[in-house]
């Protein structure tokens, strides 16, 4: 099955018409938010947003300001992980990362803006306004210290050391926005828990999926192929799914996550063919 393009065309639609900067002296600002956020990509976030809104039978159109909310937060967290005092990229998606093409200070600050404006944009999202609080908390967790940014912080901290250990950051690192993705579509249609059971299944099993793909990728790619540099991860002393249990291992353990997600998602109610198209991009784009 290929993956749902007409879904990632909807997303890059919608984030070509965001405009941040009302006054000249911002616009620069403007358009280093502009230039990481258009850099390409799958749009593998927003489009799980929307593929689970189509999954419970809704129009996927009435979730777009919830998935461009998500794009926003994962580019604002890509700028900041490749700054110096992070992960120190010179690349990403094959272009100068922001840093290097604008400097450290407006790097920052674009990162910051981009943040600050996907709050603002979640807060246009049709809906009871009781469950878009609701969706925006969950998404404000996944984002935060119980979230993307603790898991920053243990991954800085190099406290991880052990399969346990390396699960659990990146349960926080990267799968708690993918698991947001979906999440928030089921909060904002009021799904009712035992319903929602197999969707976060799925949703947890998808981001520890991408991290070990990720972690493959990151030692059987080219810079060019990656769009951004080739063994950071090894440079950085870091520990992978490839460093601890060795490549072939890995493949097996990220054939093994591939088969829980799918497994949970056919226990779901829904039209769920989409997100298994994102899921199956996410295991093979190692092919």
């Amino acid at each position: 099955m290929s993956y749902p393009d007409d879904l990632r065309g909807m997303v890059d639609e919608a984030l070509g018409r965001l405009r941040f900067s009302t006054t000249a002296p911002t616009a620069g600002l403007e358009g280093a938010m502009r230039y990481s956020l258009l850099a390409g990509g799958k749009r593998v976030r927003p489009v799980l947003a929307l593929a689970t809104a189509r999954a419970l039978g809704s129009e996927p159109d009435r979730f777009l300001p919830v998935a461009a909310t998500i794009e926003l937060i994962h580019t604002y967290s890509l700028i900041h992980d490749d700054l110096p005092a992070m992960d120190d990229d010179d690349l990403r998606r094959g272009l100068p990362t922001s840093h290097v093409k604008f400097g450290e200070d407006v790097a920052i600050l674009a990162g910051d803006g981009l943040f600050a404006e996907a709050v603002r944009l979640f807060c246009a999202q049709p809906g009871d306004p009781a469950l878009v609080l609701a969706a925006l908390g969950e998404l404000a967790g996944a984002t935060g210290v119980d979230g993307m940014v603790g898991g920053q912080y243990v991954d800085v901290i190099a406290a991880e050391d052990d399969a346990a250990g390396l699960r659990a950051l990146h349960a926080l690192k990267t799968g708690r926005l993918i698991a947001a993705s979906v999440c928030v579509v089921l909060i904002l249609e009021g799904v009712h828990e035992p319903e929602t059971i197999p969707y976060r299944r799925f949703a947890d099993e998808l981001g520890v999926l991408f991290q070990i793909v990720d972690d493959i990728l990151d030692v059987t790619e080219s810079d060019e192929q990656l769009g951004k540099p080739q063994g950071s991860d090894e440079r950085h002393g870091k520990l992978t799914y490839v460093s601890l249990f060795g490549l072939d291992r890995a493949r097996e353990l990220a054939a093994e996550s591939h088969a829980k997600a799918t497994a949970a998602l056919a226990e779901a109610d829904g039209k769920t063919d989409d997100l298994r198209r994102v899921a199956d991009y996410i295991f093979t784009r190692n092919e």
